[in-house]
């Protein structure tokens, strides 16, 4: 393919970037035009275990930093079908469009899920901004139901393409993915059957009956996007009938900014800022606890883990009311 032509308001992933242009396959265009490319992410699980026991290999070694040249193209074209994730995805997007990408935030969540196996083995599980549905594909190995949510039918129907691409990786886990779309702009579910993705009244009472986990990687480059994922975490913490944990993927991006003079990272500040906001709020009847999670677990997946990546926890918990003696309540 040729070289990549930026324009002034061209984004484009580090995955994307530093991988040689001929790793790239073109495929399709999109529904609105758009060049559609075929990536293959190593898994650096053991194939014989592989082989064994379909998608839950449960013998992994560690990533080697000398194969990073190796994320994609001829050698992952190679390998064992149990050995690659598949994704179709676009590169140099506007930012409206970076969904549509494959960002490192994403294959850091990817990474968690696979090294914490048990955590959401047999779960329901729910994914904000989901993109390219990586994190939501290996989630259902072990899940027994994701919803990869989104906005955007051209998006959306890339998450499907990308999930059928992927159904040997969660046929034998027996997880199912529902791509649903889950605008934060908007406070209610859209249930019109007419709409592409829309929710059944089934799936809504399956969420929020079931739902334990809630995901979202690289969704914080924005700050009205993010008030706005933080708002819909809150109200969908309030319609779950269980406790729950949301994990949150964010990379700490340093920019020069002509208004400070100065490299600053405004969009994690901004981050950090709605977490210590849902943490201190008080009053309701559920009580938000946040933690940053330890990302030494192993690298499962072949990309560049540099230490900007984070991954927080945010425990959501009915607030319990303090017994009251007798004695105290006269």
């Amino acid at each position: 393919m040729d070289e990549i032509a930026f324009k002034s308001d061209t984004v484009l992933s580090d995955v994307h970037l530093h991988a040689p242009n001929q790793r790239h396959l073109m495929v399709r265009l999109s529904g609105v035009g758009q060049p559609v490319f075929l990536s293959q992410f190593k898994l650096l699980w053991n194939q014989a275990s592989q082989t064994d026991s379909g998608a839950e290999g449960g013998n992994h070694r560690a990533h080697p930093a000398e194969e990073e040249d190796d994320v994609l193209g001829d050698e992952a074209q190679e390998s064992s079908p149990y050995d690659v994730i598949k994704i179709e995805h676009t590169m140099a997007t506007p930012l409206e469009d970076v969904g549509k990408q494959v960002w490192r935030g994403a294959l850091l969540l990817a990474d968690y899920i696979l090294s914490q196996r048990d955590l959401f083995r047999g779960r329901t599980v729910l994914e904000l901004g989901a993109g390219t549905g990586l994190a939501s594909i290996l989630a259902a190995t072990v899940a027994q139901t994701v919803y990869c949510t989104d906005v955007g039918a051209d998006l959306l129907a890339m998450c499907q393409r990308n999930i059928a691409l992927n159904s040997h990786l969660t046929a034998t886990g027996g997880g199912v993915i529902k791509v649903k779309e889950l605008d934060w702009l908007k406070d209610d579910l859209c249930t019109d059957p007419e709409v592409p993705f829309s929710w059944s009244e089934e799936d809504i009472s399956d969420l929020y009956g079931h739902t334990t986990i809630l995901l979202a990687a690289e969704v914080f480059y924005d700050d009205d996007l993010t008030d706005a994922l933080f708002k819909t975490l809150c109200r969908l913490a309030h319609k779950l009938k269980n406790a729950s944990t949301a994990i949150l993927s964010v990379e700490k991006r340093l920019n020069f900014t002509l208004r400070h003079l100065d490299v600053t990272c405004e969009a994690y500040d901004h981050f950090r800022s709605c977490l210590r906001r849902l943490e201190g709020l008080t009053g309701g009847r559920l009580r938000f606890a946040v933690e940053p999670v330890d990302v030494s677990f192993p690298q499962l997946l072949v990309y560049e883990r540099i230490q900007q990546l984070e991954l927080w926890k945010v425990f959501v918990e009915p607030v319990t009311e303090p017994v009251v003696s007798a004695d105290t309540a006269s």
